[in-house]
């Protein structure tokens, strides 16, 4: 069964087990809904696959984004960069959905380590042999042998391609054999997997990832070990962001906390490149005071910008505010909950000679660019810019539209 982003759709009650239903609800991938010989499940935001009891449940998008194309986003999104090994990078969408594509990418970097050569290092093996090489395993000898001279049980330290990391990315290999119904993907997966390590269990590596720590020689495992992770966890709504912590049986996306990271990174990198930072501290936060009982929330945008110097007070910091926003923007009005949000974020942060915030959605069809401006009595309250990003190009291209707008406001900033 395939549904899209905020559509319903009908499944027979014979088709949920019990035990389906409480996994659906548990994830809150889709709202259930019982009628009396039906349920109907209506997609939210998270995207992927489940693999129920009899059914198989997809969960699309609204927007049109190519399976390739996700996984650079995906990628820039968990701080990787994009590649530009375009012969390698085979990563259609067939009949595993986007779940398909993290063996996609697992598989591509192993090859790339492959290529490069995997790291070697002293492992610790236990042997039997006929010759004294490294440690005799005194215990072993005395109750395994009975006194035999001809078979000696040893410790020993092999320098050889057996490392940790080498042993993560065997098992997460193997463990995506099972997981991919793609008879070529499959053969490429095991063919891989043969020049790999492996450890005794598959499971074992995830304790050597939770203690596991990068250092310039092993640093370039990192890509591979983040698809490791996705494929050896099972999967769950927040895994593609989060590594840590699995618990779906399945391979789901919330494309709306991928944008968020998406367009924080965007606008960081941007901010930096023209000596702005991403503002995180407590002071710079808007709050509200007065309230009976708990405190509420404060208001904070995806991404605040600062163009002053750490040290500078906040009275005199000229701000950015920067929200992600995941709805077709290009097509539709802004909505007027997101522009009394800005609005906020416009009176709380920004300076009254440039009231500025910037709102930034995917926009399929290409980069797309229109300006909403708020007067009153007293003349201009603020204005928000509508920047549509093409989520068919890569990170970096799409970024553009965004850089300038920054790069813009940078200048007003050091113009005043």
């Amino acid at each position: 069964m395939t549904l899209v982003e905020y559509r319903s759709g009908k499944v027979a009650k014979s088709d949920l087990s019990s035990a389906d239903l409480h996994r659906l609800r548990e994830l809150k991938a889709v709202g259930v809904v019982e009628k009396q010989d039906h349920c109907l499940l209506t997609a939210r935001t998270i995207t992927g696959v489940l693999e129920l009891s009899r059914i198989r449940l997809v969960l699309r998008p609204k927007f049109p984004i190519a399976g390739n194309r996700l996984i650079d986003w995906v990628s820039y999104a968990n701080g990787q960069n994009s590649t530009t090994d375009e012969e390698l990078r085979n990563w259609p969408l067939g009949r595993d959905g986007y779940a398909g594509l993290v063996p996609a990418a697992l598989l591509h970097e192993c090859r790339l380590l492959l290529r490069r050569g995997l790291l070697r290092d002293y492992v610790r093996r236990q042997r039997v042999d006929t010759a004294l090489r490294g440690r005799l395993n005194v215990e072993a000898q005395a109750t395994r042998c009975f006194g035999a001279v001809d078979q000696l049980h040893l410790r020993t330290f092999e320098y050889e391609e057996g490392g940790w990391e080498s042993l993560v990315c065997g098992a997460a290999l193997a463990a995506a054999v099972g997981q991919v119904s793609d008879p070529l993907l499959k053969h490429q997966l095991d063919a891989a997997a043969q020049d790999f390590p492996a450890p005794r269990r598959t499971l074992d590596v995830l304790p050597l990832l939770a203690r596991g720590r990068y250092t310039r020689l092993n640093d370039h495992y990192r890509p591979a070990h983040a698809w490791a992770r996705m494929v050896l966890g099972g999967g769950g709504p927040n895994d593609l962001l989060n590594p840590y912590g699995f618990g779906a049986q399945g391979l789901l996306l919330k494309l709306e906390d991928l944008w968020e990271s998406v367009v924080q990174r965007m606008a960081a990198e941007a901010a930096a490149a023209v000596g702005g930072r991403w503002a995180r501290a407590p002071g710079d936060q808007i709050r509200t005071h007065g309230r009976h009982g708990s405190s509420t929330p404060p208001f904070r945008p995806d991404v605040l910008l600062s163009f002053t110097p750490p040290t500078a007070h906040p009275e005199s910091t000229p701000y950015l505010a920067v929200d992600a926003k995941y709805k077709n923007y290009a097509r539709k009005n802004v909505s007027r909950e997101d522009r009394h949000q800005l609005l906020t974020y416009i009176a709380g942060y920004t300076n009254p000679g440039n009231p500025l915030a910037l709102v930034v959605h995917p926009d399929p069809r290409g980069p797309s660019e229109h300006q909403l401006e708020f007067r009153g009595p007293r003349g201009l309250v603020g204005r928000i810019l509508v920047l549509g990003l093409d989520t068919g190009a890569e990170p970096e291209a799409a970024a553009e539209p965004l850089r300038n707008a920054i790069t813009e406001f940078a200048s007003s900033v050091a113009r005043t």
